[in-house]
Formats: structure tokens, C-alpha cells, sequence
């Protein structure tokens, strides 16, 4: 039991507890079909490729070269709309057109991939055209977004949300403003729940494909913590199978 000092902190722990909660049990059947669509690519000789603007970025990198994650994985950086460098210019292009089919220039997308994007609000440009340029190169989409706040959000010049251009989407049951503690006295709210929600899908996601691979008798593609036994060896096994596809290994 936390201190009663901590009532801000305890509402926050106990608020995102009922949101996975929510997720675990809205979303099986969402979850379920990107874990097939992904042991489809993987089977195929496909990739699992990640993208996400602003915040969301990190959910791409918590996918890729992890301990305990899937290998066949890339994500899709671009250092200008991450947030370490300017978050004021990050969020202007974020919304601009035309920057999603530059960024792909650096990797190989082929209909044998995947594409998971994380896009909390759902509507900002880049996220929107990098999912429909996913659809022309005819490989599976799939969206984790805040739907209700996406039907909220005003739409950028595509005239499109990113849940109504993926084949698969996965509700991260966010509020709309991604953030879930109103402070007393006050019209603001605090504890912004995506970045959790989202490393909580990836991660159900990838472990449900490691678990049904397994299941049929393939050793699934994962890392091993370089801390231990053996790992070294693992890991630049996979590297090397997957590195062609991934530049950032």
C-alpha cells in the first residue's frame, strides 16, 4: 500500500492498471491478427518494420535489438521528428506531407513485410502517409492508436486517420489529450498512459508469435540479453541473418 502522500501516484499506478486491463480484454481478437499476419511475413522471409512520430518513436526503437524480442525487426527513424534535438520543429513536420516516402528511401519494404505504426492521436500527416504508402507496396498495416481520441483530433490535409487506412487496428483505449489524472483545482490533466500501452501491445503482440512458433515446432528468432550465457553468439547469428533488412544494425 503507498503512502497516503502519494494519492497522485497511487491514481496514476491504479489508472493504467484498469487501461491494460481494458486493452487485455478489447483487443484479443485485434492482437490476434497481427500476430498471424507477422508469423505469415516471418515464415515468408519478411520483415516486421516500426514507425511512430514525436513520443511514439520509442515505441519503434522498443522493438528493435531487444532482449527478448523478436530479430526480424527495423525500425523506421528519422532523427528530425524525434524530440532530442528540437520537439518544436519534431511536431511541425510531423504534420507536413510528402516526408513519409523520403524516410522509406533507406529501407527495402517488400509485400512480404509488416508495417506497426504508433499513432496516439491518429491524424498527424506522416504516420497517415507512411501507412498509405505501406498499403501501395501491398504489405500488411497495422495501427495502434487512441480511437476515441483520433475521432476527435482534427485531420491534417490527407482527410484521413491512420485507422481508417491500416488493415489491422489495434484501439490503445487512450484518452482523448493522452493523458489520464485531472489535478484538482484545475482544467489540466497528468500521466500520459501511451508509451506504456503501446510497449504493452508490441510486446504481447511479439511474445504471442514467439509462443505460436514455438508451439509448431520452429525456434523462434529472438535475442538474448547480452548479459548472458551463450548470448554473443546467438544474437550475431541473427544479425546476420536479418541485417540486409535492417540498416540500423
Amino acid at each position: 500500500m503507498l503512502d497516503p502522500k502519494n494519492a497522485g501516484a497511487h491514481a496514476y499506478m491504479h489508472a493504467i492498471r484498469a487501461l491494460l486491463d481494458k486493452i487485455s480484454q478489447t483487443q484479443e481478437q485485434a492482437i490476434d491478427q497481427a500476430a498471424n499476419a507477422i508469423i505469415k511475413s516471418i515464415e515468408s522471409g519478411g520483415m516486421v518494420y516500426l514507425f511512430g512520430t514525436g513520443h511514439s518513436h520509442m515505441l519503434a526503437e522498443e522493438g528493435h535489438n531487444r532482449a527478448g524480442g523478436l530479430a526480424p525487426v527495423c525500425p523506421i527513424l528519422s532523427t528530425n521528428l524525434m524530440i532530442h534535438e528540437s520537439a518544436s520543429s519534431a511536431s511541425r513536420l510531423e504534420r507536413l506531407t510528402g516526408l513519409a516516402s523520403i524516410l522509406l528511401v533507406r529501407y527495402q519494404l517488400t509485400p512480404k513485410d509488416v508495417l506497426i505504426i504508433f499513432s496516439n492521436s491518429g491524424v498527424n500527416a506522416v504516420p497517415v502517409e507512411m501507412a498509405i504508402l505501406g498499403k501501395q507496396i501491398g504489405l500488411t498495416v497495422i495501427a495502434v492508436v487512441a480511437l476515441e481520441y483520433a475521432m476527435h483530433a482534427p485531420l491534417s490535409p490527407l482527410g484521413k486517420r491512420l485507422n481508417e487506412v491500416a488493415d489491422i487496428i489495434i484501439d490503445n483505449q487512450g484518452p482523448r489529450g493522452d493523458a489520464l489524472i485531472a489535478i484538482k483545482g484545475t482544467d489540466l490533466k497528468v500521466g500520459a498512459p501511451s508509451t506504456i500501452t503501446g510497449a504493452f501491445i508490441l510486446n504481447a503482440i511479439f511474445t504471442e508469435v514467439a509462443w505460436r512458433m514455438a508451439d509448431a515446432g520452429e525456434l523462434p528468432p529472438v535475442y538474448i540479453s547480452g548479459n548472458m550465457p551463450n548470448a554473443a553468439e546467438h544474437n550475431l547469428a541473427l544479425k546476420i541473418r536479418y541485417r540486409d533488412r535492417n540498416p540500423h544494425l
